[in-house]
């Protein structure tokens, strides 16, 4: 487990280069996307900004209208798992590289992290204050038709941290801690 600075836009080889558990800092572009984004991108609408190379974060920020500008004013991660039905082929699609949300993810989004080299990453819940004061500027948002949480915002951070939880190579800790749990419990009912 290392610590690894990370800048935007990714590569594939810079996915496939990261490990389960390592912690990364990420300088540069997020988006974030929710239920209602990633609804319409699984069903065909092209997205207004281009995501190859980049970070989608499960998050519905707030947001201050200060002048002619956003503040962000808490940033916290959303529970990805909403997102399973639809995340494999939103990476596959859009050439996604990680996401960034709390809880994991399943699966379905496991096999596409390997197929497709993307990683999940993992933020801590309970620090939208501190996630917020990573993101040093609100660049713009898109879709806002979906209300302010749904909407596209465009964040520019400086050393977001996160850590690898779901790895390119097709291994996830939140699949681990589920079944090593599982058999905790089995030996606690013999």
């Amino acid at each position: 487990m290392t610590l690894v600075q990370l800048t935007t836009p990714l590569t594939e080889e810079v996915a496939r280069s990261l490990n389960l558990g390592d912690t990364v800092e990420i300088t540069g572009r997020l988006y974030t996307g929710r239920d209602a984004v990633h609804h319409r991108l699984h069903h065909g609408e092209k997205p207004p900004v281009d995501l190859r190379g980049g970070i989608i974060y499960h998050c519905g920020p707030v947001m201050v209208k200060d002048g002619e500008a956003w503040r962000c004013r808490a940033a916290g991660p959303t529970t990805s798992s909403r997102e399973e039905p639809y995340q494999a082929e939103v990476m596959r699609d859009h050439g996604i590289r990680a996401v960034i949300g709390k809880g994991g993810m399943g699966p379905k989004t496991l096999a596409g992290c390997k197929q497709y080299g993307c990683v999940y990453l993992h933020a801590i819940g309970g620090a939208a204050q501190v996630y917020a004061e990573r993101i040093t500027r609100v660049d713009g948002v898109d879709w806002m038709d979906l209300g302010s949480p749904e909407a596209i915002w465009h964040l520019w951070v400086e050393r977001f941290p996160a850590i690898v939880t779901m790895d390119a190579h097709g291994r996830s800790l939140h699949k681990d801690l589920l079944e090593s749990s599982a058999k905790a419990l089995e030996a606690l009912k013999a």
